[in-house]
């Protein structure tokens, strides 16, 4: 099959919208697609408006343009202006679709705005920044949704297992270290055993946990708050609520708000600045909830009030990097566990360090399955794949070899892979040399950026193969990326459209309008955290 050019591009944003040239160039390929008969939205952003006829109503269903989790939130209610409730609270959301509040951005906004979902601070993703917008437009409605802290979902009557709100139980079979001696990074794969769990799930689908807090980070806190762990908090303990309930990571406005009732002078001011969003030492970034405690030490806040300021422990969603075809009743996940220092502490990532670490094998868990949303193989087993996953991102693509060389798939198969040494980082070296020695994995490209005096990237090797995966591309190819949402994902983008310009001889504008193209056909899709 011969991929078609696309029509001409109509400049449908006036020249003098706000926005950049990147951002100008994809929504004219976004309206290209609406207005040549791709199914689509039919509208983007107040300001777009004015090049349409006049008189012509903006629908609601405008195709979300701020939907970009590389894009500031600044930009983003910038996109969102004049829109519904419901949009503009999509807008200040991470655009992950993470599903890790339990929602997808765009059905999370809905439930916000209609007042069926009251949690303003599910969006872990968004953290702070998310939140505190998200309460100036609850603020808009009659009554806003309030944020207090929620434990562990409750099961829901007659709810499915495995799912967020009815989690299922599995166990924890162990860990196995993916990198070699001397590599910078601590990567694990990690196994579980599904039996008995109601847990079932296909390549593409995210697996959720339910982590706890490190237990020196919960005892340091009890010392801050200079309270034991069997302090009497409602019907449980201090200890159990700081290890399984609570988020000890960022510091929430609600305890500096606390603390601005406790003290006086200079002190309530910077409490009162931090609640308001500012930075008045410089610092904010760094106040973790034991930090802040530090912070305002000798305020001596009852422990039950700091409780009842702090968010929700929320569970963390992983990529699955196992097909249930080729292993049925396990699951497996690629795992970075996240070590870096911050002042004079070591701060440590809440569910990665508990993989790679702090729990036994046999243990259970209890966990559910986010359904990918736009994220899996194409139905026809012949269709060509080409995957980009450098690090941890290769979790979904050995998700989708593994299912595809069980179903013995026809269709070829070509992975992107990055990391920073070959020695070092080449994650499942074993297993691919053996996927390309049975036929399965038509093609590897690999990309290291600290084996030369020159930085390689997944990217970079994309751009080299330029006219092979515009080959690939033209035979009907579906393109997929995991990984890094605000740099990489943003990085391959630009190589495609590279590849596209160079390879296929399309002007920027065009090339632009053919990766919405790919986009809005499903044939472009993105793993991105």
């Amino acid at each position: 099959m011969t991929l078609q050019s696309p029509p001409p591009l109509v400049p449908y944003l006036p020249e003098n919208a706000p926005f950049s040239p990147e951002q100008r160039a994809w929504l004219n390929g976004f309206f290209a697609g609406i207005f040549s008969g791709t199914p689509g939205a039919t509208a983007l952003s107040p300001e777009a408006s004015a090049a349409l006829m006049p008189g012509e109503a903006i629908a609601e269903d405008d195709g979300a343009p701020w939907h970009d989790a590389a894009m500031p939130i600044t930009e983003r209610m910038k996109l969102a202006e004049g829109r519904p409730l419901a949009r503009r609270m999509m807008a200040a959301m991470a655009q992950q679709d993470c599903g890790q509040c339990g929602y997808v951005c765009e059905s999370y906004s809905k439930a916000l705005a209609d007042g069926t979902e009251k949690a303003l601070n599910l969006c872990a993703p968004g953290g702070k920044e998310t939140l505190r917008t998200l309460k100036a437009l609850a603020a808009e409605q009659d009554s806003a949704p309030a944020a207090a802290p929620a434990a562990t979902p409750a099961p829901t009557v007659g709810a499915p297992r495995g799912t967020r709100d009815n989690p299922g139980e599995v166990t924890f079979l162990g860990r196995a270290r993916l990198n070699g001696p001397g590599s910078e990074k601590e990567t694990w794969h990690i196994d579980f055993d599904l039996e008995g769990s109601g847990i079932d799930y296909k390549a593409g689908d995210s697996f959720g946990l339910f982590p706890q807090n490190d237990p020196g980070l919960v005892e340091a806190v009890l010392r801050a708050l200079d309270a034991p762990a069997d302090y009497p908090v409602g019907d449980t303990v201090l200890g159990e609520i700081l290890a399984r309930d609570v988020c000890l990571k960022s510091a929430p406005d609600s305890l500096f708000t606390l603390f601005s009732y406790l003290t006086g002078g200079s002190r309530k001011a910077k409490a009162r600045a931090l609640s308001a969003g500012e930075d008045p030492d410089g610092d904010a970034a760094t106040l973790d909830v034991l930090a802040a405690l530090e912070k305002f030490a000798g305020t001596r806040p009852d422990p039950e009030a700091v409780v009842e300021c702090l968010e929700p422990l929320q569970p963390r969603l992983y990529s699955i990097s196992s097909s249930p075809l080729a292993t049925p009743g396990r699951l497996s996940l690629t795992v970075d566990a996240v070590r870096y220092e911050m002042g004079a502490r070591t701060r440590l990532g809440v569910c990665s360090t508990f993989l790679g670490g702090r729990v036994p094998a046999g243990t259970r868990l209890k966990a559910y399955i986010q359904k990918a949303h736009g994220f899996g193989l194409p139905e026809n087993p012949a269709t060509p794949v080409i995957m980009v996953g450098p690090g941890t991102g290769i979790a979904p693509f050995r998700a989708f070899l593994h299912e595809r060389m069980a179903a013995k798939a026809p269709g070829r198969n070509w992975l992107f892979f990055g990391h920073q040494r070959r020695d070092t980082d080449f994650f499942y070296a074993d297993e691919l040399s053996g996927m390309q020695a049975a036929g399965c994995l038509t093609r590897l490209d690999t990309a290291w950026s600290r084996d030369g005096e020159r930085k390689v990237y997944v990217q970079d090797r994309i751009r080299e193969a330029g006219a092979d995966l515009w080959a690939w591309l033209s035979d009907g190819a579906h393109f997929y990326i995991c990984g890094d949402a605000k740099r990489m994902a943003k990085d391959v983008e630009a190589a495609v459209l590279d590849v596209a310009a160079t390879h296929g001889g399309l002007s920027a504008e065009k090339a632009a309008a053919f990766l919405a193209d790919l986009k809005t056909a499903g044939r472009y899709q993105a793993d991105v955290y």
